[in-house]
């Protein structure tokens, strides 16, 4: 949708909020009775103007999801003037009791789930505030709206940033993070329960009690998808998976609510008066047991943002006597090592470009459900796309190679989520052009290594592919026990079954090259380190899992071909620093070079490299570009994107990268080398498809 006709949208809805004709107006429209009660956090440099139009809904079970897994995503996309709203599931009530604890020698409570939870609302409403204009007490307007699911809605608009809204759904939290709770989202999905009722903040402009069954949440999500038209949908990890101790590894209110999420994403798909879209997942708690991801700049403008959430200065801005933050969060700011880190579940890899027949491009991403494809006949041409292959239920995130012949074949997962809660699954699909430059064919689908979907089984990577010299495919994924497995084409074309290659711990999507000898690698990083699976002669069985040496990553990890080795790329933990090893082998053992610095300072997420050059989320969150041997800095756009870039080298010299901007467009950039490699050479980005 055109960012002029979004803003003209949301200030009809605010003209409408501002009139009260669409609900009852909060009593209170203001945040601040003593804005100068405590010292404001420095904010982050603004971005400037996006230099994409769309705009991003984010779905979250509880109120601090956003700011613990979403930001710094959050306060960018807000910087940069992208209309944002968030909506949140439940109330998070939790035991209605507001205390950080008693280390700062607070009063017992008694429990009050009602004005809890109307704190937790008004920290948000600060955070929000805060990140969209500096000052935390400036001014909501609050009203209530039916639902497309026969409820009620709270809708807040900042006043002075009217393209950034508060959707409050304000349903009954689980109350625990694993405990068996019939009476919460993961029972009313599981048909455990008919319906799940209302927890109404105190306050809130709602003040009809309501219940909803699961098909009535899935079309109260869908109504705020059709309210909003969202270019970009931020959601939770609905397959986190377990711990080795058999506990899953995130809240079920976190995951229960991305598979509600999920279901509404399906339906909303169906309406066609609507703009593409692409969605995005998080990972939640995970995140406290992997190295950090953000540099220390980073960290504490989102912890400021946390602080604010959690009334750490008890200053009576809010004039609420429930409370204006949430002191729980006040005793542990960063969560459990989660403030510090942010990571994609889901398509944070970079292999989703390759060059055809005839130096004919293809990118594949994900949009509105379905696998979309754009294609380039040349360097002079204009793209074209994006086409939509058939079939629904695509999950986020693209593998894409050219074999032998020029055909190009493309690999992902799609989710099924049945009628039945034992039918929800997921399988990996694959397919290949008929010939070169030729239609694709159908899904073919490969199953899953899981025989089940018991508390998350599903939790398997991203898939990745590897192309032997006689055009038979091999597909590798980490499964949610977080081995290595791989199913190989068969000589009728079909894919055997899953065989088990080891490794334990594995994080990351495998990432796979082929050296000059004709050796197949295949690494996938863990909490600590990085293991390499390697062919000893071109054709011959995987051997591995081998310990690298290498020291831990960020996770997203990159693995080009490297004259008679290959070369991998990953960011060092509470830096963001791009850092490369070359890994060759000695026999069946790898050997591994020394660990240098690439360049590109800060940022987070997979880098992509063909050539010399090195493409990024830099520090600012926007896409970034370094030259190798430049100094450590991204040449920076103003454009934010979702997943990770992708490049090719193109036979002139040229590199040609493409990203998925928060807009569901495909953005091109061509860079031609210059003739001092340690400097970077100027990028200009733009829509791939031009009016």
């Amino acid at each position: 949708m055109p960012v002029a006709r979004r803003h003209i949208r949301l200030a009809a809805l605010f003209t409408v909020l501002a009139a009260g004709t669409t609900g009852v107006l909060a009593v209170a429209e203001g945040q601040g009775s003593t804005p100068d009660a405590a010292p404001r956090p420095p904010q982050t440099p603004a971005l400037g103007a996006s230099t994409t139009s769309g705009s991003v809904l984010q779905v979250v079970a509880h109120p601090d999801d956003d700011l613990f897994f979403m930001n710094p995503d959050l306060s960018r996309s807000i910087l940069s003037g992208t209309p944002v709203t968030t909506t949140f599931l439940t109330s998070g009530e939790a035991d209605g009791i507001n205390q950080a604890g008693g280390h700062l020698g607070d009063p017992k409570q008694p429990a009050d789930l009602a004005r809890y939870s109307e704190a937790r609302q008004n920290g948000i409403r600060s955070a929000y505030a805060q990140m969209a204009t500096g000052d935390r007490t400036s001014a909501w307007k609050r009203t209530a709206i039916p639902t497309d699911g026969g409820g009620w809605a709270e809708v807040d608009v900042l006043v002075a940033k009217p393209e950034v809204n508060l959707v409050w759904l304000q349903m009954r939290e689980a109350g625990s993070i694993g405990a068996d709770r019939p009476e919460s989202m993961r029972g009313l999905w599981d048909g455990r329960i008919p319906a799940l009722a209302s927890q109404l903040t105190s306050g809130t402009p709602v003040k009809q009690n309501f219940t909803y069954t699961k098909d009535q949440v899935i079309r109260t999500i869908a109504g705020v998808l059709e309210r909003y038209k969202p270019t970009t949908i931020r959601m939770q990890d609905p397959t986190p998976g377990k711990f080795s101790d058999g506990k899953i590894t995130d809240h079920q209110d976190h995951m229960y609510g991305a598979r509600f999420v999920q279901a509404a994403t399906e339906r909303y798909a169906q309406v066609t008066d609507r703009p593409h879209f692409s969605v995005q997942n998080y990972l939640g708690y995970l995140n406290g047991s992997l190295p950090h991801v953000l540099d220390p700049t980073t960290v504490e403008t989102k912890l400021n943002y946390l602080k604010t959430y959690a009334w750490l200065d008890r200053a009576p801005y809010c004039g609420s006597s429930s409370g204006c933050g949430d002191r729980k969060v006040a005793a542990r700011p960063a969560g459990r090592d989660w403030a510090q880190s942010i990571r994609y579940s889901r398509g944070d890899h970079t292999s989703w470009l390759t060059e055809g027949a005839g130096g004919r491009l293809w990118a594949f991403s994900v949009l509105d459900g379905h696998m979309a494809y754009w294609t380039r006949t040349g360097p002079e041409a204009r793209w074209s796309g994006p086409t939509l292959l058939p079939g629904a239920g695509m999950d986020p995130g693209a593998t894409t190679a050219t074999l032998p012949d020029g055909r190009v074949a493309v690999v992902g997962t799609r989710t099924t989520l049945g009628q039945r809660p034992q039918d929800y699954r997921r399988e990996v699909v694959y397919a290949v052009q008929s010939a070169a430059d030729g239609p694709f064919g159908g899904w073919q689908s490969l199953g899953t290594p899981e025989r089940a979907d018991q508390d998350g089984t599903s939790a398997i990577s991203g898939p990745v592919l590897a192309v032997a010299p006689d055009g038979r495919v091999t597909v590798y994924l980490r499964d949610a026990g977080r081995t290595l497995r791989a199913s190989e084409q068969q000589p009728d074309g079909g894919f055997g079954p899953w065989a088990t290659l080891g490794g334990s711990d594995l994080q990351s999507d495998p990432a796979t090259a082929t050296d000059s000898a004709g050796r197949r690698h295949v690494y996938a990083t863990t909490a600590t380190t990085v293991l390499a699976w390697i062919q000893p002669s071109p054709g011959a069985p995987l051997q591995g899992p081998f310990p690298t040496g290498l020291p831990a990553t960020t996770v997203p990890l990159t693995a080009t071909a490297d004259g008679d080795g290959v070369r991998l790329w990953f960011r060092r933990p509470d830096s963001g620093l791009v850092r490369t090893a070359l890994v060759t082998a000695d026999g069946t053992r790898p050997v591994v070079s020394d660990v240098t610095e690439a360049g590109g300072r800060a940022g987070y997420g997979a880098v992509s490299v063909a050539g010399r050059l090195v493409s990024g989320r830099a520090g600012s969150g926007a896409i970034g570009t370094t030259s190798l041997g430049a100094p450590p800095e991204w040449t920076e756009s103003r454009m934010l994107y979702a997943g990770a870039p992708a490049s090719v080298l193109e036979p002139a010299g040229a590199t040609t990268t493409v990203v998925l901007g928060l807009d569901a467009e495909l953005h091109v950039t061509s860079t031609v080398p210059t003739t001092d490699p340690t400097r970077p050479s100027h990028t200009t980005w733009r829509p791939a498809i031009r009016p």
